[in-house]
C-alpha cells in the first residue's frame, strides 16, 4: 500500500553530515578490535553509508534538501555543536533538539541538563549506556538523578536498548532493566531505540505493561523492522511506535523511504508512527 500522502513526517533520529568522522571517536577509545580502523564504528553493519555527503561546506542545506525530498517537515537533532546551534536558531520550524546526558559527571551533569533545556529549549534526552566511559546500566542508580530531572522538566528520553552496535559489551543496555525503572518512574517517558534486539518481544510486552513506554525504529532500515513490532503497531500498539531513521549515519533517507513504502501497516496506524505519536511526547502541535 505504503505510505498515505499528507502526513507531516517527525524524524526523530536525524542529524548533519559531518566535515569528519571525529565524532566517533569518544567510541573508538573504548573499543578493543580492529573496528576502530572504521570510518564509523558499526559500518559493519551497513551497506552505502552515505559518505559522500560528509565534509559538504552546507550541512544544513543537505539535510533540510533529504527532509523536503521526504515530507519531513520537522527533524529531531542532537543540541550539541555549531551546526546545531545554528540550525535552530535559522530553521527553528524545521529542527527540535535532543539534550545529551552523561551519568558519571554527578551533579556536574545534572546542571548541564538543565542549561540545555533553558538556553536551547531541548525537548528530550538521550542515552546511550554501553557508551558511556564508564558503562552505566539503564537501571543503575547514577541514572536516577537524570530520571528524576526528565520528570521534573516533564521531558521524555530516548535511550538506546539492546545489543549496541560498536563492539561493546551488552550488559548496560539489556531491556529487562527498563522494568525496574518504569516501576520507580512512572510518571517518565521512556522511549527506546536502537531496536531492543535480541529482546523485542520484551520489549512489547512491556510496553503493554507500561503506559509511558515507547519503542523508536531508529538505526533500522524498514527492511528489517521486527515483525513483532508491526504486528503490535497495527493491533494494540498503534500509539507506541514512533519512527526514527539514521541519516546521514548510517542512512540514507532515500533507502529508508523507498524501504517504507513496504511496511505492512494499516492505514490508520500510518500518521500515529510517522508523526503524531512523536508529537504527542514532544508535545509538538499537530
Amino acid at each position: 500500500m505504503g505510505i498515505p500522502k499528507g502526513i507531516n513526517i517527525v524524524d526523530t533520529m536525524i542529524a548533519f553530515p559531518a566535515a569528519d568522522f571525529s565524532q566517533y571517536d569518544f567510541i573508538r577509545t573504548q573499543l578493543k578490535d580492529d573496528s576502530t580502523d572504521l570510518d564509523f564504528p558499526v559500518e559493519y553493519m551497513f551497506k552505502n553509508v552515505p559518505k559522500e555527503l560528509y565534509g559538504n561546506k552546507d550541512p544544513i542545506s543537505v539535510t533540510l534538501h533529504e527532509m523536503d525530498r521526504y515530507d519531513i517537515e520537522i527533524g529531531l537533532i542532537g543540541v550539541e555543536g555549531d551546526i546545531s546551534h545554528k540550525a535552530l536558531k535559522n530553521h527553528s520550524d524545521r529542527f527540535i533538539s535532543q539534550g545529551s546526558v552523561d551519568p558519571n559527571k554527578g551533579e556536574e551533569g545534572i546542571r548541564g541538563m538543565v542549561r540545555q533545556y533553558e538556553e536551547f529549549g531541548v525537548c528530550s534526552f538521550g542515552a546511550f549506556n554501553a557508551g558511556f566511559n564508564p558503562q552505566v546500566a539503564i537501571d543503575d542508580e547514577l541514572m536516577y538523578p537524570i530520571y528524576s530531572k526528565c520528570v521534573e522538566l516533564d521531558l521524555p528520553i530516548f535511550s538506546c536498548a539492546g545489543i549496541p552496535g560498536p563492539r561493546l559489551p551488552m550488559w548496560p543496555q539489556h531491556v529487562e532493566r527498563i522494568d525496574k525503572v518504569m516501576f520507580d518512574f512512572p510518571d517518565l517517558v521512556f522511549v527506546t531505540r536502537h531496536g531492543c534486539e535480541p529482546w523485542v518481544e520484551l520489549a512489547v510486552k512491556l510496553m503493554l505493561k507500561w503506559p509511558n513506554l515507547y519503542y523508536s525504529t531508529s538505526a533500522f532500515a524498514p527492511k528489517y523492522y521486527p515483525k513483532s513490532i508491526i504486528d503490535y503497531a497495527n493491533t494494540r500498539g498503534a500509539d507506541k511506535i514512533i519512527y526514527a531513521g539514521y541519516f546521514p549515519i548510517g542512512l540514507s533517507l532515500e533507502r529508508i523511504m523507498t524501504d517504507m513504502q513496504e511496511v505492512d501497516l494499516k492505514e490508520k496506524v500510518w500518521p500515529n508512527f510517522l508523526s503524531d505519536n512523536a508529537r504527542k511526547i514532544l508535545k509538538l502541535k499537530k
